[in-house]
């Protein structure tokens, strides 16, 4: 069984737990995006991670009573959801982890008066990348669909010297208007 929930905002003083969440984002990302960015490029840090868990936008996964996933979650100035950097442990990898934070994601939003998820997947320009290849079906299975896609080196210029391939960015809508939990 797994148990998706917020963390408190004081969960951002928690050390232990902040650098646990920052290495399970970065230890998933290391391998879900292998060849996107240069080696030792850290998805997060822990002072980021504690600033997003006091803001309210980090969702943890747990599977008797230790963190397997997390997810986060926010309201966009546009008035849109967004949930982004999902992470399942890759011991967890097939047991329903994602699917649970993506069902919390939606759930925060819809409770909150939002009818429209969207998320961001980050892809190698000039080739097939497993791991997206695999994100780009399974959003498709939940209803997720490409409404766009943009140069990543234009809208984010700070980041785009880390890459280590040309990069783009598909950004994808979920209408959550009268839906149940997927």
């Amino acid at each position: 069984m797994i148990d998706v929930r917020m963390p408190p905002a004081a969960g951002a003083e928690d050390t232990a737990l902040v650098n646990e969440l920052a290495a399970l984002v970065n230890t998933v990302y290391a391998l879900a995006e292998e060849g996107l960015w240069a080696d030792g490029t850290p998805r997060t840090t822990p002072e980021k991670m504690a600033e997003l868990i006091a803001a309210g936008q980090i969702a943890v996964a747990l599977a008797y009573e230790r963190i397997v996933g997390a997810v986060r979650v926010q309201r966009l100035d546009t008035g849109e959801a967004e949930f982004g950097m999902l992470v399942a442990d890759h011991a967890h990898r097939g047991q329903g982890v994602g699917r649970e934070l993506v069902r919390f994601a939606e759930r925060w939003s819809r409770e909150r008066g939002l009818d429209r998820m969207q998320l961001e997947v980050l892809v190698p320009r000039q080739w097939s990348h497993p791991s997206k290849e695999f994100l780009k079906a399974w959003y498709a299975r939940i209803g997720y669909r490409p409404v766009a896609t943009g140069q990543f080196e234009k809208s984010y210029p700070e980041l785009a010297p880390r890459l280590a391939t040309p990069c783009d960015f598909v950004i994808y809508h979920k209408s959550l208007c009268n839906l149940a939990d997927p």
